[in-house]
Formats: C-alpha cells, structure tokens, sequence
C-alpha cells in the first residue's frame, strides 16, 4: 500500500500520454497546414512511405505536418516517413501492400500492374501416380460401358468390355507394385471388375467360365460378404438342371446370412423350393413353402405351396393353402386415395400426378399377379377338393367373397359358366350367365358377351343379337360385344352395317383379330377384294403363323386371278403345316391350272398320302395314269373310290375300262358282270355293260356272245320307246304352257325362286371342280369308253375344302376360347372361334 498512489481531483489520469501530433485545436494558427490546405499540393495522393533498409533511422514526412510530426517526442505514426526511410506497414500484406515498395508509386491493392499471372505449371503425367490414375479411370469407364451394352441387350459387346476391363485392372494391380503402392490397391473396384465378368459370362451362357470367376471371388478373403454370390452360382447349376448342385450353393449361401438379412434368406429358401420340386421331393418343398409363409408370406410361395399339396393329393393341405394365398398382405395402399376431391384444386393436381406414376404402377401389377394366382389356384383345385368340379369351385367362391378379393368371385363364376360350354353342357352355361344379368356393368357385359357367343354357335341369332345389344348397352367400348354385333348382321345379309361393326370393335381395340378376321370376311363377299387383302394383310403382320389367315391370302390372290401370289402363300401354309391334304390338294390344283402337271401329281400324291379317302384327289391321280398311258396304276385309286361309294358305278366302270385298256380282258369281263348283275335298274349302265360285254366276248370267241346281243336289242328298244314317250310329253307340256303364258308372261307368280346362271352351277359340296375334273376325264382318248358316258360326278360330302366357303365364317367375340373344329360343315356359320 506505500507504492499505491490515490488519484486527486486535480490530478490528470491521463498525462505522460498526450500526442500532439494528433492535436486538432491549433490548426488554424498552423503555417504548414494552412498552405498544404490552400494549394494543390493536398490534394495528391499521398506518398507512400519507402523502407530504405535502416533498422535505427528516422521518419520525415514529406509535408510539413510530416515535419511538426517528426519534431515531436512522441511514437511516430505507423507508416510514416522518417529520415528517407520507410517503416513496414503492418498486417496489410493480403490487401496489396507490400514493404518494398518505392517512394512516389502508385496504391495498387489488387496487384493489377503486374500483368497477367504466369501460367499453371502442366501436370507431369510420367509420374506413376499420375499413370495410375489414369488407368483407374479407364477400369471404371470400361465398367460403365459394358453395364450399358448389356441393358440394351448387346450381350456380346458387353462381355467384351467386361473382359477389357479386367485386363486394364490387372495392369493397374501390377503398375501399383512396381510403384510400390501394393497398400493402396482398390479392393472395391477389383470386386466390381470380377463381378460384372461373372455376370456378362453368365449373359452369354458361357457357364463353365462363369463358375470358375464367381469361385474366384468366393475364394478371396479380402472381399467381405462374398459368400452371397454362392446364390449366383446356385442359378446356374439350376440352369444347367444339375439340381443336387444348386441345392448345395444355395443352403452354403443361406448358411453365410445371418438372421438380420430377413427377405434374402427368404429369397434363398424359395429357390430351395423350386429345386426340390423339379426334383420331385415334394415333401421337402413343402417345409420350406411353409417356413416361408410362416415368416415372410407372398402370393409366389403360397402359389407354389399350393401346387406342392396338389401334387401329393392331400385335399385338406389344399384348401388350407388357398386360405394362406388368399389372406397374404399385399401392402397395397387404398384406391380411394386416387380419387379425386371436388373441394382442394391443388390436392387433386397431386392426386392426378400419381395417379399413373411407377409406384401406383407396380401395385396394380402386384394387385393384378395375386389375382391371377388365385384364379389358377381356383381352377386347379376345383375338381380335386370336392366331388365335382363345379363344387369344388362353389367352395373356392366362397372364400373368395370372404376375403380382400371379392371382385374376383364373379370371375370364377365366369369361369365355371366357360367349363360348361367346354363340357358341351349349354344348358348349365346358360344359367350361370343369366344370373349375371342383375350385375355392375362390367361383369354383365362380360356376361351379355359369353351369351351372345353362345347363342351364336347354336345358331340362334335373334338371340345372339339380342344379347348383343345387351353388353354393348353396358360397355359400349367391348370390341368382342362390337364383334358379336356384327356377326348377327352378317348373318341377315346385311355386310355393309357389319363391316362397320367390326370397323368400331377395331378402333377400340386395334388388336381385335376377330373383328379384323370378320372385316376381311365381309369385304370379300362384298367383292371388295383389295379392303379385304388389306385387312387380312395386316392380320398377316399379328398372327405371323395362322394357316387360316394365309389359307384367305391364297383364296383372295386366286379370285384376283393371280395363281402364282396363290401358291406361293399356300407354299407358307404348307411351311406351317406340312400335312393339310387339303392346302396340298389346291396346290396341285392350281399348277394343273398352269399346265405344270408333275408338280400338280406331287402334290396330289402327297394329298393322297396324308388323306387317303378324298375323292377329288383319288380322280385326279387315276385320270392322270389313265392320261399317261398307266391304266394299272390307275386301277388302285378307283378300286378305293368303290370302296369308299360302293353305290357309285362308275368306279367300276373306270375299273373295268382300266382292265381292258391294259389288255387284262378276261378280268374287264369279269367287271363288266358283276357290274351287269350288282345295278339291274341302272339302264344306262346296263347298256354300257351290254355292249363291252357283247365286243369282248366276240374278241375272245365266246358263246355269250349271242345272250348278250339279244339283251341288248331288248334293252335298246327299251329305250328307244322310253325316249319317245318323253319327247312326246315334253311337246304336250310345251304346248301347254305356251297357252298359259300367253295369258300373264309378265307377271311373276307369287313364291316363285328365280336362279342365275350363277346359282344354278353353284353346288354345296364343290361340284364345280368336280366337273373340271369329269370334262377332263372325258376328253382323254376314246370317247366312247364307259366312264365318259356315265352321269356327272355327284358332290362328296367327306371332302372339305380349306380354301372354299368353309373358312369363309366369321369369328365370334366371346371372352373365353372355346375349342372348335376348324372346317366343320358347309353351311357358313359352322366354323366358329371364340376369343
């Protein structure tokens, strides 16, 4: 306390300490100040003080407040000028200051007085760490473009850049040791290289080089959790069906996953299942069916589960498994959210965003496979479970209802109506459709539609129409209702409504190909043969393989009398079924048109060898043995025609001739016998046998001779009675009808049918080639041989044929494919597919 001074009232705290330097008051009275104020001289910039290198010197000012500073006792300024020397400026360096510079040069804080800066130094790319980087980056664009190529499907090029991959990092292993850098290698991007090969070896089917990549990987103990990839090769021992091996991998790959990885040890044990069942160890796929329902259910493993308890017939297994497939979460959000709300604009701008976005996307997928399953289970199960089939599906029904999918019990319900028509039960069908009628719209135009199919093929078209009408009144966008609709106007003549019917069906669903298929159909009978290439053209295009669809081809080609287009689409049909007798008959039949009759007898011999009843080809064949001077190879073919119509004579009239052309008399008289003595009332064919019987008994100096000279002047004045009575009653009716007509020629009966020309040489079983084949038979040598002079070639009701007026049906629209033969009779309508 004795060195403690206590401040007084009249003592300055702060003397010792005053600059006058800084003092302000006596400006005014200061002579430098004064003048530096009135001339220029203050307002320069000013001088920057210059350091001179003396550590001890003065500082002078340049004005002469510089100098009144400098005389002064006190601390000189920071910065300021003393003696010619500068003292450095502190803690301004970083704003462009600098301690070297000169006296009187100018403030230049960003250093823009220097010029431009020099130029970066270049990188030294011979430095090994600049080498590998280098090669890292290409290790790691190659992966890049081999993972690209092989999403776009170029498997080939994918693996090639796999595998220069591989070499480029095996390069960059060896430079980093030589570098001695063998610390610093990058695990990851080696595991990736490995990886990708495995996986673009696999791509390619290459697997034993596949195997032997993943056993590298497995193998390496630097690479963590690469035990998993034993599920990969697990994949493609499966592939390879060697099933023990894959079960091997995928238990080692299940065995190196621990319990916190749930769903890829579920995934594991549902490839364990599907092994075990191509091994036909239903038993053991059961276990693990059940483990996984137990644990993680989904509708693959339930599905499967359900197969499994089917294959071993435990019926009770069964349903408790379809309860399992039906009560699976499908973690699905409520559809309600979807719908729009009249009340905020701006929520339903979101709602209508995700409305359609790839997560709604994939839970209407999921939605759609669960159901699919189900049906399927449905169906399997039906007839196994229960006593009938039908009961068996009641019972799925009402678990069905009884569950989340309640819409698909009207499916099953359907679907039980189908089996019906399959089992050619139309009466049950009919019931279960009808009850339908009281439905939401879109199980009753389902329904509407089935019934109107139905009713299509049982030919009853007024109710066909009628239901018809019916599901288009609830979907007017149903193209099989639009289809159905048309054939019911197709059918009461009326093409041209029909045409637009189908035309309708098309604009909704541009993949209908049975309103397309029927719109050809109508524009061929209207005659409008280029509308109807066009459609069946573009029908070409979809079902690139339908012997129905190439069959009208050919036939339009031919009525646009272009044989040669003609054949060579029947050339596709036979490429998609070598053994039609029918497409192989009308192919010999067109190059008989062109004159080419060895190809046209390889194709009628090929007929004949599919189908050997077919009358037409078994004609051609003889008549072209008989043409070519082989009457004893023809003799087979008739000998089969007789056996086939054995009411038919002249089969054995041909048979006899044939004989007697060969020179086998004694067997053409023995023919023309039994010919004589089988058709006593065939005058004309007792004639014909008369007169060979009576030249080959003279020829051969018989006493018959004579017997059969009397019996055929008998017979001829017969006839020549017979044919007198009828031209006089042809000349007394003649007579008589001229007096009637004279009275009313123009005026036509009521009910009378009038026939053109067309119809009258029109026959239903395709007589019009029948009788090419009779004019032809008849202009072969000898015109007064037996056959030439028989009656015209009857119509031959076994033959059908593909190209004629039998696929010239249109097809029906129903939801279900109900199988049907397809050339069935010849009335149009027969020939009836279902979708």
């Amino acid at each position: 306390m004795e060195n403690v001074h206590l401040a007084g009232e009249d003592d300055d705290l702060y003397s010792g300490y005053n600059n006058p330097t800084l003092d302000a008051e006596d400006l005014e009275n200061d002579v430098g100040f004064q003048q530096v104020v009135q001339t220029s001289h203050g307002r320069r910039p000013p001088m920057t003080a210059k350091f001179l290198g003396t550590t001890t010197g003065t500082r002078a000012l340049a004005t002469s407040f510089g100098s009144r500073m400098a005389t002064s006792t006190a601390r000189p300024m920071t910065g300021a000028v003393q003696d010619g020397a500068a003292r450095p400026m502190t803690a301004v360096t970083a704003a462009g200051y600098s301690s070297f510079m000169t006296r009187g040069s100018n403030f230049d804080p960003l250093g823009q007085s220097r010029g431009p800066a020099p130029p970066l130094e270049a990188k030294n790319e011979d430095t090994p760490e600049e080498k590998i980087k280098t090669l890292e980056k290409k290790v790691v664009a190659l992966l890049e473009e081999s993972a690209m190529a092989h999403s776009k499907g170029a498997s080939q090029l994918a693996l090639e850049k796999a595998k220069e991959a591989g070499r480029k990092e095996r390069a960059l292993a060896r430079q980093r040791e030589q570098s001695g850098n063998s610390e610093q290698i990058c695990l990851d991007l080696t595991y990736s290289v490995l990886l990708n090969l495995a996986n673009q070896y696999e791509n390619n089917e290459m697997f034993p080089e596949a195997l032997n990549t993943y056993q590298a990987i497995v193998n390496n103990k630097m690479f963590s959790n690469a035990g998993r990839l034993k599920v990969n090769m697990g994949n493609i021992y499966f592939k390879q069906k060697n099933y023990p091996k894959a079960l091997k991998f995928y238990r080692m790959a299940l065995d190196q996953i621990s319990n916190a990885h749930k769903e890829i040890r579920m995934k594991i044990m549902q490839n364990i299942g599907v092994v075990f069942v191509q091994m036909g160890q239903y038993s053991d796929a059961i276990t693990s069916y059940e483990h996984i329902m137990s644990e993680s259910p989904n509708v693959h493993a339930g599905f499967n589960l359900i197969l499994c308890y089917y294959a071993i017939g435990d019926k009770e297994m069964i349903k408790k498994a379809l309860q399992k497939l039906i009560s699976v979460p499908l973690q699905i959000d409520d559809e309600d959210k979807y719908l729009p709300s009249n009340d905020d604009s701006g929520t339903n701008m979101v709602t209508e965003a995700i409305k359609n976005d790839t997560l709604h996307q994939m839970e209407r997928d999921l939605k759609l496979q669960a159901e699919k399953y189900i049906m399927s289970a449905a169906k399997l199960i039906a007839p196994a479970i229960e006593t009938s089939f039908a009961t068996g599906l009641d019972w799925c029904v009402d678990m069905v209802k009884s569950s989340q999918y309640v819409e698909l019990a009207n499916d099953l319900e359907i679907n039980k109506a189908i089996t019906y028509l399959k089992e050619k039960d139309f009466n049950q069908a009919k019931e279960i459709l009808k009850t339908f009628e009281k439905k939401d719209s879109r199980v009753k135009s389902a329904a509407a539609t089935d019934l109107s199919a139905l009713y299509f093929l049982e030919k009853d078209y007024d109710l066909a129409d009628r239901y018809a009408n019916l599901a288009m009144s609830d979907d007017r966008y149903n193209p099989a209702a639009l289809t159905n609709k048309g054939n019911a106007v197709f059918f009461k003549n009326d093409h041209e409504k029909a045409a637009e019917f189908y035309k309708e069906a098309l604009r909704n669903d541009s993949c209908c190909t049975e309103a397309l298929y029927n719109l050809g159909l109508t524009y061929k009978r209207l005659n409008r043969l280029k509308e109807a290439l066009d459609c069946f053209l573009k029908l070409h295009a979809i079902l690139r393989n339908s012997p129905q669809v190439l069959c009208q081809l050919a036939a339009l080609y031919e009525l646009a009398e272009d044989p040669q287009q003609a054949i060579d689409w029947l050339m596709k049909v036979i490429s998609v079924t070598p053994t039609d007798p029918h497409v192989l008959a009308k192919l010999g039949e067109l190059h008989d048109g062109e004159g080419d009759k060895s190809q046209a007898f390889q194709y009628y011999y090929e007929s004949f060898r599919y189908f050997p009843s077919n009358i037409d080809v078994m004609e051609w064949l003889g008549a072209y043995y008989i043409e070519t001077q082989f009457c004893e190879k023809a003799i087979q073919y008739f000998d089969r025609a007789t056996l086939i119509q054995p009411s038919q004579v002249k089969w054995q009239l041909m048979v006899a001739s044939c004989y007697r052309r060969s020179g086998n008399y004694q067997k053409a008289l023995e023919t023309y016998k039994d010919i004589h003595r089988k058709f006593p009332e065939n005058v004309e064919c007792k004639l014909l046998c008369l007169r060979f019987l009576v030249r080959l008994c003279t020829d051969m100096g018989l006493k018959e001779v004579q017997e059969y000279a009397t019996k055929l002047k008998k017979m001829e004045k017969k006839k020549e009675i017979r044919e007198q009575r009828v031209k006089s009653g042809r000349e007394v009716r003649g007579r008589r009808e001229g007096r009637e007509g004279s009275a009313g020629s123009a005026v036509s009966q009521p009910g009378s049918k009038h026939f053109s020309p067309e119809d009258s040489g029109r026959d239903s079983g395709g007589s019009t080639r029948g009788e090419r084949l009779s004019a032809r038979m008849r202009s072969l040598p000898g015109s007064n041989e037996p056959y030439e002079a028989s009656s015209p070639k009857e119509p031959d009701a076994s033959y059908l044929d593909p190209l004629g007026p039998q696929v010239d049906r249109p097809k029906t629209g129903a939801k279900r494919r109900v199988d049907d033969d397809d050339f069935g009779d010849e009335e149009l309508g027969d020939d009836l597919l279902p979708e």
